[in-house]
């Protein structure tokens, strides 16, 4: 799913100026629902990419790598949910979420932070909380530290309200 964060789509573009008004923004952005965006795990707002950087060298590690990081981390969840007629993070209930998702002090200071600031719902709450499972999982560890979380909230930018 696609959302800009406008109708001239340029509301975040560090290189064009967006034209439209606050109300506009706003309006723009309520057409999807609080409750639907909170069904949706991750969203993050992706600038446009200049052509010289679409031609270049890639300079990010390569798929290969991603894939195999990928594939070892879903085997973790494979073996984490045997047996269980769950196959992946996102499909947690509350009674795993609990078990397999337990955070240190700084880490639940830092989502107290995170929902008190930005407003986030309990849905969204649970949301980072399996995001950020997957992502200790792409690193192969087995507790989720506070950079996990952080990390986390940061896909969850559509959440943020407008400043």
């Amino acid at each position: 799913m696609e959302l800009h964060g406008c109708p001239c789509g340029f509301y975040t573009d560090p290189h064009r100026e967006c034209t439209c008004t606050m109300p506009q923004i706003l309006r723009y952005r309520s057409k999807i629902s609080g409750p639907l965006m909170d069904r949706i795990d991750i969203h993050v707002e992706v600038p446009a990419v200049k052509y010289r950087d679409l031609t270049g060298e890639a300079s990010g590690e390569d798929s290969e790598a991603i894939k195999a990081r990928v594939n070892r981390a879903r085997g973790i969840q494979r073996q984490r949910f045997a047996g269980k007629r769950i196959y992946s993070n996102a499909q947690m209930t509350p009674r795993y979420l609990k078990k397999h998702c337990q955070i240190g002090k700084s880490s639940k200071t830092l989502l107290e932070q995170a929902i008190e600031k930005l407003g986030l719902s309990a849905r969204a709450f649970t949301r980072i909380l399996k995001i950020a499972r997957t992502i200790a999982d792409l690193e192969e560890v087995e507790s989720i530290a506070t950079h996990h979380i952080s990390e986390a909230i940061q896909y969850r930018s559509l959440d943020r309200t407008l400043l």
